[in-house]
């Protein structure tokens, strides 16, 4: 069966059997966005729905953790993150070919492009970024041992662990010799930063694409999305994963940033107008090693996307487009090293 596709038959049987409440599906359809985990709404004689799922076939290891994100957005459910309510996680991957969970479905909207075209004003702009940064910050003052997320993650050096594992994962999933992903991978391991013992639950994906906002005329953050790569580490990862999409030029295909617009024109704010609202938040100093960070953020992206390409080759990835990523890998590499060579604190 194609990733694309549900048995619902076989789904239903499963559903009467397991959560009656969420109905009999009568209908499903596939949501376009994402390149990881397969998404559909359903319909169902009790409501509409939405279904998360593994995508079918062999995985990377530790990869397409829905698990995880049930896990995580179960626990967050009573925070100030707005997350949708989950209402089961079925680990039997027997009934459709993958793990998967159902959660409810949020009516709202979510923005593709950062630059946000689709809002008339720069206040509306403005506010939407801040609420963002807003959510971050919550985010990052949970306490994870009061939710239930001790054991979220693994101690020690985050960056440490991260930079070893996206170094594995993308050496699992390279098509060709790329000089510039060397070369970075090269940069993160001989500068790691001292471990400055920050602990926070992260998101691991934090940008504007995954999280569903109301509507006009004041949008706000009404459910943060895609938790499959969440976990205890620190902070700054997130912080810096979401200025570096500030960073990524606005011609790109595929998720495009803001390099190259006039953000005050936009009513968007700058980097270091962004980094300091959300030091203000949480009330930290100045950040430093703040290039390492940045770089690393592209790294990763570029490891994630090449995973991605990988899946496509081999016939199992969740979109079709992913055959046509493999061209972003080596400008991220290229625009980590321009962040490292340039040594700019804030773009």
């Amino acid at each position: 069966m194609k990733v694309s596709q549900l048995d619902v038959a076989t789904l239903n049987r499963y559903l009467k059997l397991h959560v009656p409440a969420i109905g009999a599906i009568t209908e499903y359809q596939k949501f376009s966005g994402g390149q990881s985990n397969p998404t559909f709404l359903l319909t169902t004689t009790a409501g509409q729905f939405v279904l998360r799922r593994q995508p079918p076939g062999a995985l990377l290891k530790s990869a397409h953790a829905v698990d995880r994100e049930y896990t995580v957005m179960a626990a967050l459910q009573h925070t100030a993150v707005p997350v949708p309510d989950m209402l089961h996680l079925c680990q039997d991957t027997t009934i459709i070919g993958s793990m998967f969970f159902i959660m409810q479905f949020v009516a709202g909207q979510i923005y593709w492009n950062a630059a946000l075209p689709e809002i008339n004003t720069n206040a509306t702009r403005k506010h939407m970024y801040d609420a963002m940064n807003q959510t971050l910050a919550a985010l990052h003052d949970v306490n994870p041992s009061a939710v239930g997320l001790a054991d979220y993650g693994k101690a020690g050096n985050y960056f440490h662990r991260q930079v070893e594992r996206w170094t594995g994962q993308y050496r699992a999933s390279q098509t060709q010799p790329i000089a510039q992903m060397d070369s970075l991978i090269d940069y993160l391991a001989q500068n790691l930063p001292a471990d400055d013992g920050q602990v926070a639950l992260v998101h691991g994906d934090y940008r504007l694409d995954n999280m569903m906002f109301s509507h006009a005329p004041q949008p706000n953050v009404m459910a943060v999305l895609d938790w499959e790569l969440s976990t205890l580490g620190h902070p700054f990862a997130d912080l810096a994963y979401q200025c570096m999409q500030l960073r990524l030029p606005a011609t790109l295909p595929q998720a495009p940033g803001l390099g190259g617009l006039d953000r005050t024109a936009l009513g968007i704010p700058g980097e270091r107008e962004y980094v300091q609202a959300y030091c203000q938040r949480r009330n930290l100093e100045p950040i430093e090693h703040w290039s390492f960070y940045l770089a690393f953020s592209f790294f990763r992206l570029a490891a994630i996307l090449q995973g991605v390409v990988k899946r496509g080759m081999d016939g199992n990835a969740s979109s079709d487009q992913a055959r046509h990523l493999g061209s972003m890998v080596a400008p991220l590499a290229d625009m980590a090293l321009q962040v490292i060579n340039k040594d700019t604190r804030y773009e």
